[in-house]
């Protein structure tokens, strides 16, 4: 990815914010990303953006048409990521209560490395267009999960006298719930392994047969 041109010497961030002589669209989607889960999406103008970022707002337009291209391209990639996990092997083939484990695993795995993008995705409202497709991409992704363990109670290997539906919104309630309280720095912090086995413990251990 290349290096945007450093701005002219008249096109400083006002107020005495300190400006950055180079950046990279992907340095300006991290900044952008943060100012909206700390604001809210509403909550955030370009000039918040600008200040937060430490560059122009025009530097912004030169990448951007605006503030929801940036959540769309946010949104997007914590959804590719997820989306991702139903295109891998292990999630496509075998019993649907194996592919369901891994599914489930490796959400948890995405949710921690992606862990701002898919913040971001779990408090879209559906106020603009990015956010109503957000917002239908996820009961797509939710759907396809719900398939998944009807599948893996047809065949027998989890439990018939639960509700599906209900069972996936608190599967993946218990799953969306981590970017409440995970935090990556710090001392003593878990690994996506032993969160994703512990996850898939309390589970299936209710769940299956």
């Amino acid at each position: 990815m290349t290096m945007a041109e450093p701005d002219a010497p008249h096109d400083a961030v006002p107020d005495g914010t300190p400006r950055r002589d180079t950046y990279t669209p992907e340095s300006l989607l991290a900044v952008a990303v943060e100012v909206f889960i700390d604001r809210g999406y509403d909550g955030t103008s370009m000039e918040h953006l600008s200040r937060a970022a430490g560059i122009s707002k025009s530097s912004i337009y030169h990448h951007v048409r605006g503030k929801e291209e940036l959540l769309e391209r946010a949104v997007g990639r914590a959804l590719d990521g997820l989306f991702g996990v139903l295109d891998e092997p292990a999630a496509d083939h075998g019993r649907a209560v194996d592919r369901l484990e891994h599914v489930l695993r490796r959400t948890v795995e995405v949710l921690m490395a992606e862990l701002p993008y898919v913040t971001l995705l779990l408090r879209v409202r559906g106020n603009t267009r990015t956010e109503r497709w957000a917002m239908e991409r996820r009961r797509e992704f939710d759907q396809r999960m719900a398939d998944l363990l009807k599948a893996a109670v047809a065949e027998g290997d989890l439990r018939s006298d639960i509700d599906v539906r209900l069972a996936t919104r608190l599967l993946f309630g218990m799953v969306n719930s981590l970017v409440e309280w995970y935090r990556p720095a710090g001392g003593g912090t878990l690994s996506s392994d032993e969160v994703a086995d512990t996850v898939v413990r309390i589970a299936f251990d209710g769940l299956r047969t």
